[in-house]
């Protein structure tokens, strides 16, 4: 297992949630964190939090639907700490409904964010691994997409979008530039609350969730297991859920 401490991680959407935990369990570990999120207010929060226990954290306030702001990310890793180890691609949202409610401002969100937020933060880390000859990519997925359910139909489409680009970089790969897919399952989070727009659905949800759900961290141990591989082993895909999710 490599030490961790040697590491310099940025993440997006790192303001709640799996983004979050994963944010403090690297700095537990002695990681240096980047996070980026819309809110810097929560942003701070986190940060401070990290401080507070000894660790090291920087933050940048960025919209990965914004190809810019996640070179600004990139940039401040290098910038603060000289280097950038591992891009965690985590931000994400999720539009549930039927495909013929024709919730197209949804549909644009999830394709903004989940895929081209995603190929953002690739296009920004690839030139600084390239040119230090080594880097890893995380991109969070979803176990959405592996199992095809109605009202998920954009979100698991934009979830297999990642799920392809990730395995055909894997392939493209000379192996310098690692990259890793995590396909969470139910998550004590509000994220699947959010994501929908009924009270029918939301309930759904929100029991799914109380019976179910996995904690964050338990996400975050999984990506702590693929970074912290010795260079020549690549973990390629995790699926981390419920035992009693179906």
């Amino acid at each position: 297992m490599q030490n961790l401490e040697e590491k310099v991680v940025a993440i997006t959407g790192a303001n709640v949630g799996i983004g979050k935990a994963i944010a403090v369990k690297l700095s537990e570990k002695g990681t240096k964190v980047v996070l980026g999120a819309r809110n810097t207010e929560l942003l701070e929060k986190v940060v401070e939090e990290i401080r507070s226990k000894g660790g090291e954290a920087a933050f940048v306030k960025i919209d990965v639907s914004h190809k810019a702001d996640l070179a600004r990310l990139v940039n401040a890793a290098v910038t603060v700490y000289g280097k950038l180890d591992v891009m965690v691609n985590n931000a994400g949202v999720a539009g549930i409904s039927r495909v013929d409610e024709l919730d197209v401002h949804s549909w644009d969100e999830m394709i903004d964010i989940n895929i081209k937020g995603t190929l953002y933060g690739m296009a920004a880390a690839i030139p600084v691994f390239k040119q230090q000859q080594s880097g890893h990519i995380v991109n969070i997925i979803s176990t959405s997409g592996i199992k095809i359910v109605p009202t998920q139909a954009v979100y698991a489409a934009t979830k297999n979008a990642v799920r392809t680009i990730s395995e055909a970089f894997r392939q493209e790969s000379d192996g310098s530039i690692r990259i890793t897919g995590i396909s969470p399952g139910y998550v004590k989070t509000d994220f699947a609350v959010k994501s929908v727009n009924t009270k029918d659905l939301k309930a759904a949800a929100s029991n799914a969730v109380k019976s179910l759900a996995i904690s964050p961290e338990a996400v975050a141990n999984a990506v702590i297991y693929a970074i912290s591989q010795p260079k020549d082993v690549e973990v390629g895909d995790i699926v981390i859920r419920p035992a009693k999710q179906h």
